[in-house]
């Protein structure tokens, strides 16, 4: 097994990951970017996925190159990895989707409400491109195929803290499409979220955050059975069957999370960000 690093620990006490198998880096406060690579603007990595040994592989290699710096490692099934996020403040996480099958929107969605500021990169060797659509709608920065190197990973970690975007061209012209048609249905059907009452927006725009029934309820001050009689509402009212299928309608309708300010801007930009060194497959 690929060694974890200098500078890395797994956590032994003093933070809310101890005892989780979490890969930590030690003294973050006071990390610096390798002597030889000179002033650096260091990006901060968390990877997300269930095998064990690849994560470690992974971390190993990016954290030979200058400006990356892991700073932890977590499986996609744990239920408190949205707390990790929250506690290791990532700029990019970095996260295999393939075990999440169609909850890919919501999980995506969790973790970028658990902090904001990071920018989501999917790794997967599954070419369904309407999971990569799903991705898309939930703010991922880009797509990359386990086919590609880690070089081109590493380009495209890069891109992304730059305000890049990257999704492979056999897909981008679906899901362009796809947030195309998002777009347009919400300007040509009016406000679809019209016939929700105030209450329910409040709900929903909760559930666009990836928030829970417990947590909806002590934020909005209600009970968890009204939330359950709220979301049931919500489900009957926009026509939809889960969460994710209500959460889409609530984005593409521009829902901001209750008592926020209205946007100013529009949805998702995806350029396309094509790593060099490789030619169309």
């Amino acid at each position: 097994m690929p060694p974890l690093g200098p500078g890395a620990a797994r956590t032994s006490g003093g933070s809310p990951l101890s005892g989780r198998g979490i890969l930590i880096h030690l003294y973050e406060d006071k990390a610096r970017p390798p002597l030889h690579s000179g002033l650096v603007d260091v990006r901060r990595l968390l990877l997300v996925d269930d095998y064990k040994m690849v994560t470690e592989a992974l971390a190993s290699r990016l954290s030979t190159a200058p400006g990356l710096w892991v700073a932890g490692c977590c499986s996609t099934d744990d239920p408190q990895l949205p707390e990790v996020v929250r506690w290791l403040r990532p700029d990019v996480i970095l996260i295999e989707v393939e075990p999440l099958g169609f909850a890919i929107g919501e999980v995506l969605q969790r973790l970028r409400a658990a902090w904001p500021g990071a920018q989501v990169v999917v790794v997967s060797g599954d070419h369904h491109v309407a999971h990569a659509v799903d991705a898309a709608r939930a703010g991922a920065a880009a797509w990359v195929s386990k086919e590609q190197g880690a070089g081109d990973l590493e380009t495209v970690l890069r891109g992304v803290c730059q305000g890049h975007s990257w999704f492979p061209p056999e897909m981008l012209g679906e899901i362009l499409r796809q947030l195309r048609d998002d777009v347009r249905q919400a300007s040509e059907g009016g406000d679809p979220l019209d016939v929700l009452s105030p209450r329910e927006r409040d709900v929903l725009a909760s559930m666009a955050e990836g928030k829970r029934g417990r947590q909806i309820a002590e934020e909005l001050v209600i009970s968890t059975d009204t939330v359950r009689t709220h979301t049931r509402s919500i489900f009957s009212k926009l026509d939809v069957h889960s969460r994710l299928e209500a959460v889409r309608v609530a984005r593409a309708a521009g829902l901001a999370s209750p008592g926020s300010p209205p946007a100013t801007g529009g949805g998702l930009t995806t350029l396309p960000f094509r790593p060099p060194g490789r030619g169309s497959r």
